[in-house]
């Protein structure tokens, strides 16, 4: 288990919480950082698709337009980024439904069951289907990525305590270490707020 995070997952954190907190100025810039630092195009693109599944589309859709104009403004300067490698193409016989309940099952370490999903089963099958299916398959970014991405996120937005809590266990569980989760919150206090640095420290140190 590594103790300290990459020059590129620390760019992640602050582009993750930027694009699902909508502020697109602050994005810039930590877009602009994250190229500089050796986030590939797609790596970069992958985050913030990933962006509609805990903020929405809209969110998601914005961030993708100012990364779209980060890149062109880049290449104006004669900048030539990294694309990266792109996502390969899920199997034939994929089915997003199965392949999600494996990989939420994966993540968390045990079946995910409870009364909130019994009485929506539709939000279940939307979690297990689009979110731990069809993102969490993807190659691009690896899960430890996927879920420092998660995390930044949860801590940036309001109201999500329960959701970063869950997403803290599953990140233990897929061995992203404890310094590495209080790396996560140190640098949201430097990049991103207080309040989302303090919400995630509370969870870590309760």
């Amino acid at each position: 288990m590594e103790n300290t995070l990459s020059t590129q997952q620390q760019a992640i954190i602050p582009i993750a919480a930027f694009a699902a907190t909508g502020d697109l100025e602050s994005l810039n810039r930590e877009l602009n950082q994250g190229l500089d630092d050796g986030l590939t195009i797609n790596e970069i693109k992958a985050v913030l698709v990933q962006t509609y599944a805990y903020a929405g589309f809209p969110r998601s859709l914005n961030a993708l337009a100012e990364f779209m104009r980060v890149i062109e403004q880049r290449k104006s300067q004669g900048i030539d980024d990294q694309e990266g490698k792109r996502s390969q193409p899920l199997a034939q016989n994929y089915n997003a439904r199965i392949q999600g309940e494996q990989n939420q099952t994966q993540l968390v370490g045990q079946p995910v069951t409870g009364a909130l999903f019994e009485f929506s089963p539709e939000i279940d099958e939307y979690l297990k289907t689009h979110l731990f299916g069809d993102i969490f398959s993807r190659d691009v970014l690896s899960w430890q990525d996927r879920e420092i991405a998660t995390v930044s996120m949860l801590a940036a937005m309001t109201g999500t305590e329960s959701q970063l809590k869950s997403h803290v266990n599953m990140s233990l569980n897929i061995q992203v270490s404890v310094q590495q989760l209080n790396q996560i919150q140190q640098i949201l206090a430097e990049k991103v707020s207080l309040d989302a640095s303090q919400k995630l420290q509370k969870i870590l140190n309760p």
